[in-house]
């Protein structure tokens, strides 16, 4: 997969099996997984594997979540990206576009999310022409919550897992399908 998009401070590229020691790093952090079902990675073997699943996507949907890079250092910051949900059902769906990240923690609160979730929408609307995207997040994770609704999701509604785990689904509906009505 080709595909790099670039903002003023990121750049989104796919996962490569060298970000591995950088991506270890963030999932095995348990506060990175407070909100992500308490279940950080153990192993760096368990990464690797991360990092080929996606990169059978990238194959498989021609999307997926990507590697974000910090610009002004070449930091690996996290993920974040469009995922084709085609392996599983959340909230009663499947074959559906979700929009996701992850940051290290170290990375928290500066930004980052908010301009990674804006240029992939941009992407996901306008080159992808997805009509319909949504995204999932703990129904505690305020940080989350709070960027996916400011950056123009709406909270639909919250729902329980098999687990009894409580989510917010979130949709966000292509605006160029707004404008040519």
């Amino acid at each position: 997969m080709n595909l790099v998009i670039e903002t003023d401070r990121l750049l989104l590229r796919p996962l490569e099996l060298t970000d591995a020691e950088a991506m270890f790093a963030m999932d095995s952090n348990p506060e990175v997984h407070k909100y992500l079902w308490q279940n950080p990675t153990q192993t760096i073997e368990e990464t690797i594997k991360t990092i080929e699943y996606v990169r059978s996507q990238y194959e498989r949907n021609n999307i997926g979540r990507f590697a974000t890079i910090l610009k002004e250092t070449g930091e690996f910051i996290g993920w974040t990206g469009i995922k084709y949900i085609d392996d599983h059902v959340e909230n009663g769906n499947t074959n559906f576009y979700d929009y996701g990240y992850r940051l290290d923690e170290k990375f928290w609160g500066k930004g980052y999310a908010t301009v990674a979730s804006l240029a992939w929408l941009d992407y996901g609307f306008n080159q992808m022409n997805i009509q319909k995207m949504n995204a999932y997040t703990h129904h505690d994770n305020g940080a989350s919550n709070h960027i996916l609704n400011k950056i123009g999701m709406t909270l639909m509604e919250s729902y329980q897992d098999k687990d009894g785990v409580t989510w917010n689904w979130w949709l966000m509906e292509n605006p160029l399908n707004k404008e040519n009505r």
